[in-house]
């Protein structure tokens, strides 16, 4: 059985602003992506997938060489879409008939052990696992122009986070399904690889327990959030 972290660092970071991709950008003096590379290298999982973008491959080699990690890593270049950087990803994946894959977003800094060890123990059972935690928030369906459409049950309303972890031959079948389809009509909007998964496999996708820190940094109030965890003392793989 094979455990492969697939960590996506492809993207701009454009909502944060300035030059410097938020995950590359300097938290407590290390750029957001060490902290979960950190706890993934010192985890169950046998090797590392780090997609970025094509210009930022050998500023990613020269900060694998300081991180230190031990786990194999391999950097690849991403796509112009994220669906897109995460085919990439699995394409490079060396898979056997128990091959497991770990998709993780870069710029969430706040991975832990207990969710890695849920996401495992989930995908194993289910082929198919996404963290995930209940939103707090009463959550609104507009008609498209701010207008509310419903109002879904609360209970019933997950907010889902990363890792999101799959059986290879499940999630690979299901991308390539996806690509044959963008050959033919729109590609349909992609914001999660679960989706890609309830869209094109028959394999019903389970939620395993998040954390409600393992924030994505997306904005500039999200990495004030993200340096007050970390001086808080409180936030460690």
């Amino acid at each position: 059985m094979k455990h492969i972290a697939i960590v996506m660092a492809a993207g701009s970071g454009t909502r944060l602003g300035g030059d410097m991709p938020k995950q590359y950008r300097l938290l407590n003096g290390k750029p957001v992506i060490y902290y979960s590379l950190k706890c993934i290298d010192e985890s169950f999982i046998d090797e590392i997938i780090l997609v970025t973008r094509h210009e930022d491959i050998s500023y990613c080699e020269e900060l694998i060489r300081q991180f230190g990690l031990k786990k194999p890593l391999c950097i690849i270049a991403g796509g112009n879409e994220r669906y897109e950087s995460v085919y990439e990803g699995l394409k490079a994946v060396d898979a056997d008939d128990e091959t497991y894959v770990y998709i993780q977003d870069g710029a969430r800094p706040f991975l832990n052990k207990e969710i890695l060890e849920r996401s495992r123990e989930d995908a194993i059972k289910y082929g198919a696992s996404v963290t995930a935690v209940r939103s707090k928030d009463t959550v609104k369906i507009t008609n498209g122009e701010m207008g509310v459409k419903f109002t879904p049950n609360r209970a019933d309303v997950y907010l889902a986070q990363t890792p999101q972890t799959f059986k290879y031959e499940i999630i690979k079948s299901s991308y390539d399904s996806l690509f044959k389809s963008i050959a033919d009509t729109k590609a349909p909007e992609i914001t999660d690889d679960a989706q890609v998964c309830e869209l094109f496999s028959n394999v019903t996708v389970h939620l395993t327990e998040g954390s409600y820190s393992n924030i994505k940094i997306t904005t500039s109030e999200d990495f004030e959030t993200a340096e007050k965890f970390l001086s808080s003392g409180t936030i460690f793989c």
